[in-house]
């Protein structure tokens, strides 16, 4: 799961070394380590307690200018690290990010390869925010995070417009041949409000770069808002995607000094004959350490019409936080206790 805090935080460490590492034309590396321990409990199933890696990360970027205002950049990050777990882990064996693209003031940012797509970084934001998030509710988009043509244009008055094409070709079988997904979005800033629209087609399959996937290309639509007040900021979002599922979740995030604390909800009603529910509150305590590391505590209360657990087709067994099966009748309570700590460069 991506990490905000984490992201930024290596964003900022990353742009501190970029100008010594331009002056030597050298690479900037970035890296992390991730430990959580977590208790999951399905209320009349299982309950597990499990210590594990949470995506410890090792990474790489450089750029260089082309020409005046224009310059070329690339980054490659790799995770699959398991750092819990000598015994189990055969090193660097996942694949993360990857892509180069050029830049500049007056056209924008065009870029190439594997990466967060066009649509999730301007809607999907609360499901990315947090830590462990296994009960985080994502949207119902399925365009992967490969082989991606992404594009972001400068601001005109605040408003930012991208589009991002997923170009599989003949051989790329998994997705029965040739296919063009795309999505469009556009994000607006004024003062302390960013307002976004994002569409999705759906019109390849999510197995691309992932596992899970359906044969709907009914498209995704979601708007998301945000506004921030000094220390505190408040996101609502809406995702929407016929015969499949409307989601629904808001965020807000107060920050005290080296301390961060975050409340959500979120629910999904999925298109189905019972318009089953599925509903999420999480709490988050986090606080920073020093420039290089954090520990936070991670609570999550997940209910619904029986949607947890499970072992046959009809209602797919579910992963604890540490990706191992939740075999149990179905529930409509799930809760989830987790701390972690982070420590980066």
């Amino acid at each position: 799961m991506k990490k905000t805090i984490l992201a930024s935080a290596i964003a900022a460490a990353t742009f501190s070394g970029a100008a010594m590492a331009q002056e030597s034309n050298l690479p900037t590396v970035y890296g992390n380590i991730q430990y959580a321990v977590a208790h999951d409990n399905i209320d009349g199933g299982p309950s597990t307690v499990d210590h594990f890696d949470n995506g410890t990360t090792l990474g790489v970027t450089h750029d260089h200018q082309i020409a005046p205002g224009v310059t070329g950049f690339f980054k490659l990050e790799l995770e699959g690290i398991n750092a819990d777990d000598k015994a189990k882990s055969s090193g660097i064996d996942k694949l993360d990010e990857a892509y180069i693209g050029v830049k500049g003031d007056n056209f924008g940012q065009l870029w190439i390869g594997s990466d967060d797509s066009t649509y999730e970084s301007a809607i999907d934001k609360i499901v990315n925010f947090y830590e462990v998030a296994t009960l985080s509710i994502g949207g119902s988009y399925e365009t992967g995070e490969g082989d991606l043509i992404q594009y972001m244009s400068p601001s005109f008055g605040g408003l930012k417009l991208g589009a991002a094409v997923q170009f599989n070709g003949d051989g790329d079988s998994s997705n029965n041949g040739k296919s063009y997904p795309y999505q469009l979005a556009a994000i607006y800033s004024v003062d302390a409000l960013e307002l976004a629209f994002a569409m999705d087609s759906n019109d390849g399959k999510e197995e691309y770069s992932s596992n899970d996937a359906s044969d709907n290309n009914e498209n995704t639509y979601g708007l998301r808002a945000t506004y921030a007040m000094d220390d505190l900021s408040v996101t609502g979002q809406y995702q929407t995607r016929k015969d499949v599922a409307d989601v629904f979740g808001v965020l807000g995030v107060y920050t005290m000094g080296k301390n961060q604390f975050a409340l959500s909800y979120e629910m999904k009603t999925a298109d189905d004959a019972d318009d089953t529910k599925t509903t999420t509150v999480t709490l988050q305590a986090l606080h920073n350490l020093s420039d290089n590391m954090y520990v936070y505590f991670e609570g999550y209360l997940g209910g619904g019409d029986d949607v947890y657990g499970g072992v046959d087709a009809v209602k797919p067994t579910f992963d604890n936080p540490a990706g191992k099966p939740a075999v149990a009748p179905y529930s409509d309570e799930r809760t989830i206790a987790a701390v972690g700590a982070v420590y980066y460069f």
